[in-house]
């Protein structure tokens, strides 16, 4: 289990998601429910001004989303401190929804897994096994490049295609936070997420891509 108070978010990604949780949810709802099979509603789990912006990883994102009962299966998939999502959500037709929050092209350069041994082993293998269920062709190691991107769409691959959860990826890219010198418009952040997409090589459609988001609110 793993529950992670956060801070009142005063810039960039952290500041965005609560706001828009907690202060316009309706703006996030009305750019994701069209992707969602016949949703009308969402329920924003975290992070909540009422729950200390509190975001969760392991199996306390699990218990989050009502999928206790997973909590097993993730140990033996993922190793301990995996990763910690900026935001969970259940539409009113079950989906399961696994947000992930951008201010600035910086933030989608993540680097590499620091895990050691047998944890980077487990990483490593169950990155593979994604890669090669979307049939994609790493131009770079998946545990060393873009390694936060990669075990986002892992985790989604566990819960939808091995454990037959409805689960969805939300990559929430905000636009026009001048603050932290962030793109202005979708475009500018396709443009690099071509180039992440590039060294992952992962193909335009994939098993799992109808199951990824992009969603571009204006902070404005």
């Amino acid at each position: 289990m793993s529950r992670v108070v956060q801070p009142a978010g005063e810039r960039g990604s952290l500041k965005w998601i609560q706001r828009f949780v907690n202060e316009r949810p309706a703006d996030l709802d009305s750019l994701v429910l069209p992707h969602l099979n016949g949703a009308s509603s969402i329920d924003w789990l975290s992070p909540r001004s009422d729950d200390g912006f509190a975001e969760y990883r392991d199996a306390a994102f699990l218990d989050r989303l009502g999928e206790t009962d997973l909590s097993a299966a993730l140990s033996g998939f993922w190793p301990k401190r995996g990763p910690q999502w900026d935001a969970l959500a259940r539409s009113d037709n079950g989906d399961l929804l696994l947000i992930e929050a951008k201010a600035h092209v910086g933030e989608v350069c993540s680097p590499g897994t620091q895990s050691k041994a047998i944890s980077r082993s487990l990483i490593e293998t169950s990155l593979s096994a994604t890669s090669k269920a979307l049939g994609a062709t790493p131009r770079a190691a998946w545990a060393d490049v873009f390694f936060q991107y990669a075990n986002r769409l892992a985790h989604l691959d566990f819960l939808r295609r091995t454990q037959g959860r409805p689960a969805w990826l939300v990559f929430v890219y905000f636009v026009g936070d001048t603050e932290m010198q962030g793109p202005r418009s979708r475009a500018e952040w396709l443009s690099a997420l071509k180039v992440v997409k590039h060294v992952m090589g992962l193909p335009e459609r994939h098993a799992l891509s109808r199951y990824v988001i992009d969603i571009f609110p204006d902070v404005g």
